[in-house]
């Protein structure tokens, strides 16, 4: 085995969305910059999201989008590099935007295009990007004499790491270390605990974590009903926790999943139950009401075809009216319409749990925000230690939230580094 001893400025643990951004940022200062990713490829993520089209922002931005212990705590890196710098940077790069619903912003043509103009910024700025490399251990060098201030002026290092890659041991030494390895979220694409293991190292606090942005299962009777209905999609809205989204729901053969669940598992928790509106712009005890008034005639299953999918109707059925499937509305009471009606308006279901991190966009929690600098994103007790993207106790809503906390996260740090 060789050993190979390098040293640079700054050194970024992960070549993702956070620690490209914060990489050209930094070497455009004139730091020297090494990135290191242990993944054989960079970006894996940017390029499976959004169905590959990478929603990489939303043209509304705000606090409200995002959750943390402390939801102030977005708020500068969100002002300083805002969704309007990373669309600038998006057109001068030429490529072709596509704005759907909820002002969500995707790449018309191919996630591709993303990643390629950040490698294509970082290698403009002299930005160093290694693959392959595990790191071994990290250790803070002793810096007894030297304040914070005089950090980068004294160019002594403040950290040295020791990684392997290609079987060669490297040990590498710089001012400043930024972790932006993401987190548990989607081990097949490179989330692992690493991060949480250096804030702990150096006596960080990290708040509770749980998958987020991820489907719901069950066990119950819905189990064999949502098998039937996988591939159904219709737009609902749900609520859980004084929380509501509108969006689709998909039906699928191990229970629900589609925007709206994944919007509404980053406030669920376990045990709780989540509420269904099948109709949101009906309320559907005053509208089977008059329906009998004017329609008594009908059944119930045919009046409710025009409003819902007929396999859909036909599970409703089972559940809720089975004894009056073949009686038309004017047998059914009105005490009876008015239950079903409230039903439909108010489906209340209790998942058994969600699908976890293997499928989950996100993390929720991760390193506790009240010890990192909300204008640098330093360790207020470590210094030269910064935390930037998910690994941060900040998560976003579905609709581009999560890549613009990264590139607002990824900038600021890369302002102070």
């Amino acid at each position: 085995m060789t050993v190979d001893s390098s040293q640079y400025d700054v050194i970024i643990l992960g070549a993702g969305a956070s620690g490209l951004l914060c990489a050209f940022t930094a070497a455009q200062r004139g730091r020297r910059v090494l990135v290191i990713e242990k993944a054989n490829k960079v970006g894996k993520k940017i390029l499976m999201s959004g169905g590959g089209k990478c929603n990489f922002t939303n043209h509304i931005v705000e606090a409200d989008n995002f959750i943390s212990a402390n939801p102030h705590f977005c708020k500068a890196a969100l002002k300083r590099y805002t969704q309007w710098d990373f669309i600038a940077m998006v057109e001068r790069h030429g490529i072709e935007v596509e704005e759907r619903k909820h002002s969500q912003q995707f790449c018309k043509n191919s996630a591709k295009e993303i990643l390629a103009m950040l490698l294509d910024e970082c290698a403009q700025a002299g930005v160093e990007i290694r693959t392959h490399c595990e790191m071994q251990s990290l250790k803070s060098l002793d810096l007894s004499g030297h304040s914070d201030k005089h950090q980068h002026e004294d160019n002594r290092p403040s950290y040295q790491l020791s990684l392997t890659q290609d079987h060669r041991v490297q040990k590498l030494q710089c001012q400043s270390l930024v972790v932006a390895t993401g987190a548990l979220s989607i081990p097949s694409l490179g989330g692992s605990s690493i991060g949480y293991e250096i804030a702990t190292q150096f006596g960080l606090t990290l708040t509770e974590r749980r998958a987020g942005l991820v489907p719901f299962m069950f066990s119950d009777q819905m189990k064999p009903v949502c098998e039937r209905l996988s591939g159904l999609a219709l737009e609902v809205e749900v609520t859980c926790n004084q929380r509501s989204f509108t969006e689709n729901v998909l039906f699928t053969h191990r229970g629900v999943s589609g925007p709206v669940m994944l919007q509404i598992s980053n406030y669920w928790q376990q045990g709780d139950e989540i509420s269904i509106n099948l109709l949101p712009y009906l309320n559907m005890p005053e509208w089977l009401l008059e329906a009998k008034n004017t329609q008594g005639k009908q059944l119930l299953r045919t009046l409710l075809i025009k409003k819902l999918a007929k396999g859909l109707v036909k599970e409703l059925q089972e559940l809720w009216w089975p004894q009056q499937a073949d009686s038309p509305l004017a047998e059914m009471t009105d005490k009876q319409l008015i239950a079903i009606g409230n039903n439909i308006n108010n489906w209340q279901l209790k998942p058994s749990a969600t699908e976890g991190y293997r499928t989950a966009e996100v993390t929720l929690g991760g390193v506790d925000t009240a010890e990192i600098s909300s204008k640098k994103m330093e360790s207020k007790q470590q210094a030269g230690l910064y935390f930037i993207g998910e690994v941060l106790d900040v998560t976003g809503h579905l609709g581009g939230f999560n890549f613009q906390w990264a590139w607002s996260s990824g900038y600021s740090a890369g302002l102070f580094v």
